[in-house]
């Protein structure tokens, strides 16, 4: 049950109102103060900046050694295959297209030049012309 006021005035009443609603303000605002996380942040890296710092390199390395850490790719060779033939294969096919290139870079040339030799012969207008 609620208690009894007795025999209060209405002044004394409203006074204790009054007073109630101070004492809740009062602890609303240090409750508000207390949550206040990124001004309670700021105030301790102004007061103590070196464990702060420590911290923030550490977190640093970490993250940078996470992300970069490299992966193990294992390959493993199938029973019925044969690597050996594979690569003498790839290897004539490089062997060949480097002799094919060789043999056909004077033809391409010739061609480009061709095409695209009277954009040389003007040459290169002055340093402010475009």
């Amino acid at each position: 049950m609620a208690k009894k006021s007795g025999n209060k005035s209405s002044a004394e009443l409203r006074e204790q109102i009054s007073q109630s609603r101070e004492e809740v303000e009062r602890r609303l605002t240090r409750v508000r103060e207390e949550s206040d996380i990124p001004k309670k942040i700021r105030r301790s890296v102004q007061r103590e900046p070196v464990p702060w710092i420590i911290g923030a390199i550490a977190v640093g390395l970490l993250v940078t050694a996470v992300v970069t850490r490299r992966r193990k790719i294992v390959v493993s060779a199938k029973p019925g295959s044969k690597p050996k033939a594979a690569l003498l294969e790839a290897g004539f096919l490089l062997g060949a297209l480097r002799v094919a290139a060789t043999l056909l870079k004077p033809v391409v040339a010739k061609f480009v030049e061709e095409k695209f030799g009277h954009y040389a012969a003007r040459g290169r207008p002055g340093p402010k012309g475009f």
